[in-house]
């Protein structure tokens, strides 16, 4: 197979000039299956090279458990990409969740073999995706949140929910997949017989945790159904009062899409309400961080005053305090939280 049609490597910027260019709307999508794929290679060029064909962006993840997808279709060509996804044993009659709110969302494809769909980095000994939680829909969901000792569990990372959340959560203190499960674990220690239930953004997080929960004595999990995109779909839908309040965050150019207008985020320069995460406009720092309008004109979107000289800097100077770490941004780039404390960098 011609390796020339199996990756993109156009440059950035002319990638999001030809987006903007498009004279067609597009369809944000996402599915996941655990199911067994021999040969997650051979499937990876497989769908590349017909994705890629039907004009498909986004970020797909392909392993022997699975697969996990993020996407973007041109609306026209919808129905053709359903077709393509059903034509395959493995993903026949796979769900299918559109965006909630549509937008430029990728500009690019991109399809990685993965040792894991989601990288929680546990032993096939923790866990049996032949026994996990019970899927509940929206209505469900919001029932078993008002039976007592009920526990929801946020089974993101914790700067996901900073911006949106069910009212009653959870929210284990963690940067990454692989540092949830054990987290989890002990948050609900001592908990292992009242009803546990998990949400996250589509479902694909709550599978394997439900499995994991169960198999460390957890007798009643539940998961929402589709997570949050299906929750909101349905709240809309069948007019069902949300329990979750604010922005969905997605892991794509859109960064959140909003469920209510709640915004229950803040800025981390200045503390006042705001719910826009973005990444730091110095291209050698890229923290991810909330910042307001006002802060967002002030630090010229950085994420703090010395990423802000940085950035501003010609850009061949750039490339040589680059080469010395201590001189590239503030010491907000070395923290260990991808939300640093930035207050108190701000001056």
């Amino acid at each position: 197979m011609n390796k020339d049609i199996l990756y993109n490597k156009k440059d950035r910027k002319i990638l999001k000039k030809e987006l903007a260019a498009e004279s067609f709307n597009r369809i944000t999508c996402s599915f996941y299956r655990y199911v067994a794929i021999e040969n997650p290679s051979l499937s990876r060029d497989t769908l590349y090279k017909e994705w890629n064909q039907l004009q498909i962006f986004g970020r797909v993840y392909i392993s022997h458990e699975g697969i996990n997808a993020q996407v973007s279709c041109p609306e026209h060509k919808w129905n053709s990409f359903i077709k393509s996804i059903n034509s395959y044993d493995a993903f026949k009659g796979i769900p299918v969740k559109r965006a909630v709110r549509d937008g430029r969302s990728f500009y690019k494809l991109v399809i990685k073999v993965k040792k894991e769909i989601v990288a929680y980095k546990i032993s096939d000994e923790d866990y049996d995706m032949g026994s996990v939680g019970s899927h509940l829909n929206a209505q469900e969901f919001n029932d078993r949140l008002e039976k007592e000792n009920a526990i929801a569990v946020d089974m993101r990372n914790y700067y996901e929910s900073e911006v949106g959340k069910f009212e009653e959560a959870i929210i284990p203190d963690v940067d990454t997949s692989r540092e949830l499960l054990p987290a989890v674990k002990k948050m609900l220690n001592g908990r292992e017989s009242d009803p546990i239930l998990l949400y996250c953004t589509g479902g694909i997080r709550c599978e394997k945790a439900s499995s994991y929960l169960i198999k460390n004595g957890f007798k009643n999990v539940s998961q929402l159904n589709g997570g949050i995109i299906q929750y909101a779909h349905e709240v809309q839908e069948k007019g069902i009062r949300s329990k979750f309040r604010g922005k969905n965050f997605v892991f794509d150019e859109r960064m959140g899409e909003s469920i209510t207008d709640d915004v229950i985020g803040k800025c981390h320069q200045c503390n006042t309400p705001a719910d826009s995460h973005i990444d730091c406009g110095n291209d050698a720092c890229h923290i991810l961080f909330i910042q307001c309008k006002k802060c967002n004109t002030t630090y010229d979107g950085c994420c703090s005053k010395e990423c802000k000289e940085f950035a501003s800097l010609p850009i061949e100077e750039q490339r040589v305090l680059r080469k010395d770490p201590q001189k590239v941004v503030s010491k907000s780039r070395y923290s260990s939280k991808i939300k640093p404390k930035l207050r108190e960098l701000r001056n």
